[in-house]
């Protein structure tokens, strides 16, 4: 059995990911804030082990309790930030709706995206930004939904000559079917303000393949 497993604590910050973002030219400090990029924990394990079947089986035929793989990657990812905005209405009258934040009027409270209505977090802890200002919102300040992924792989080789052989595969991705969120929506006004903080999308439910090879 083989195995490697890594761990990174990071926290980057930046004033403008992208190049897609706003920049505040009255506050710089509000527009530094945690980069879009930003992942504070990212743990990965991946492993192969060569299921010992032949062992177990002592009896059985050789070519059927031999070859077998069984290999995967698992991953426990902590989630990207929610880019907070409060676009199309340009409250600034800079002449640019892009730039527009809303106010911070009280705490965040993060919450499982389960519940009835999906929310990832509360709404009203925002308010409109000031007429021909910009709010005192971060554009960037806390972390959306992580990922919690099993991808595994099940394989067989059978050895037919010293030069042929035949591999069969069974693949899952997502192997566990585990939620994985995507980030909610961060715009203020979006849809009215009724979109803000709701999670709409997620990544791919379980998904699963099976293929063969010929070597020859």
């Amino acid at each position: 059995m083989t195995f490697l497993a890594a761990y990174t604590y990071s926290k980057a910050i930046d004033n403008s990911s992208g190049f897609g973002q706003w920049v505040n030219f009255e506050n710089s400090r509000l527009t530094r804030s945690l980069s879009s990029f930003d992942t504070t924990h990212n743990f990965v394990f991946s492993y192969n082990w060569a299921v010992p079947f032949d062992r177990a089986f002592r009896g059985a035929p050789k070519r059927l309790t031999q070859g077998w793989n069984l290999a995967g990657i698992t991953r426990f990812t902590g989630g990207l930030p929610v880019a907070i905005s409060e676009n199309q209405d340009d409250l600034s009258l800079t002449g640019s709706a892009n730039t527009d934040e809303p106010n911070v009027v009280g705490k965040v409270h993060i919450t499982d995206p389960r519940n009835p209505l999906h929310t990832f977090f509360n709404r009203d802890a925002f308010g409109p930004g000031p007429v021909g200002e910009f709010g005192n919102s971060n554009r960037q300040f806390f972390h959306g939904p992580g990922i919690n992924n099993f991808d595994m792989t099940l394989m067989k080789t059978t050895k037919i000559t010293e030069s042929k052989s035949f591999d069969i595969r069974a693949d899952f991705f997502n192997v566990f079917n585990h939620a994985q969120f995507l980030n909610p929506d961060g715009n203020f006004i979006s849809s009215g303000g009724d979109q803000m903080g709701i999670v709409s999308s997620a990544r791919p439910g379980r998904v699963g393949q099976v293929s063969a090879k010929f070597y020859f």
